[in-house]
């Protein structure tokens, strides 16, 4: 039975209720409901009837600010949204183009490591960008990225390149790009973000914690604030101010694993290209440890 999803609201409705609008028995609107909850949908049931968890962003309650965020594929049980988004890249959808799962089985971060959440409680998507970018000013974007994560959670602080980490150091949230190239130029870029929102792996931390958004209002903030922030990405020393702001590295004392082993020293700069500067060499996009005693417990889930 297709259509209950696009019934529900964040207010409760009764199964009588929706059997009459969809011309079906309650007995079929219960088994739907089942249906999407084994599909990972965050349908909230009972003798009040039936909901959509509050925050939830249903395409139905879901109004993007600006132009990032359309079309917008909501979804269930999936491989990766990573894998869902660049197929539909493939097919030519425009930049913009959204893609939320509340499950993903093979969901993953940085370097491979896979990426824990639950649905309705963490806020995994991926978004399209299509930059018209030379491949060497590449290395800004997921510094924006992170940037615009860190607006629109507003606490904690950035782990080069793009981790959001909470005040004591545990993890928040984090990037994943992935693009296409296309001789010189960026063909698409595919920006993975997962963001723990009511609900942490061990060692990690959630915005619950520290604040009342919803995922739903995460989200369009994050997409909010990347719009307004892309223009940047043909200004990198305004860029770069403003993501000094937000570092948790600069200044530190890190260990960065490279292709060419571990570079350990204190953190000064970030430079044009988005790499680091650390005690007067520079490493590109690596692994970052901060190793000051102020956040030696920070996790990577």
């Amino acid at each position: 039975m297709a259509g209950l999803l696009d019934l529900l609201t964040e207010a409760y409705q009764s199964g009588e209720a929706l059997a009459q609008r969809l011309g079906v028995s309650r007995q079929a609107v219960s088994k739907e409901a089942k249906r999407l909850l084994a599909e990972g949908f965050p349908l909230e049931m009972g003798r009040k009837g039936y909901r959509i968890r509050p925050g939830t962003p249903l395409p139905q309650l879901f109004q993007p600010l600006g132009r990032l965020g359309r079309p917008y594929r909501y979804l269930g049980r999936v491989g990766s949204t990573q894998d869902v988004l660049r197929a539909w890249a493939e097919e030519g959808v425009a930049e913009g183009a959204l893609v939320l799962a509340e499950v993903q089985e093979r969901g993953r971060g940085r370097r491979g490591r896979r990426w824990e959440s639950r649905p309705g409680e963490s806020l995994t998507f991926s978004l399209l960008l299509r930059p018209t970018l030379p491949l060497p000013s590449m290395g800004l974007l997921p510094l924006l990225a992170g940037l615009a994560l860190w607006r629109a959670v507003g606490v904690g602080g950035l782990k080069w390149p793009n981790d959001l980490l909470a005040p004591d150091g545990r993890k928040l949230a984090g990037v994943l790009l992935e693009a296409k190239a296309e001789g010189e130029e960026v063909a698409h870029v595919l920006l993975g973000v997962g963001v723990n929102v009511d609900w942490a792996p061990e060692g990690a931390a959630a915005i619950r914690e520290f604040s009342s958004l919803s995922r739903r209002e995460v989200l369009l903030a994050f997409l909010l604030h990347l719009e307004n922030l892309l223009p940047l990405l043909e200004n990198p020393e305004a860029l770069l101010s403003l993501y000094r702001e937000a570092s948790y590295t600069l200044g530190q004392r890190v260990r960065v694993q490279t292709p060419r082993g571990a570079v350990e020293g204190v953190a000064e700069a970030v430079l044009p290209d988005g790499s680091l500067l650390v005690e007067g060499v520079r490493v590109g996009a690596g692994e970052v440890a901060l190793v000051s005693p102020f956040r030696t417990g920070e996790s990577d889930p």
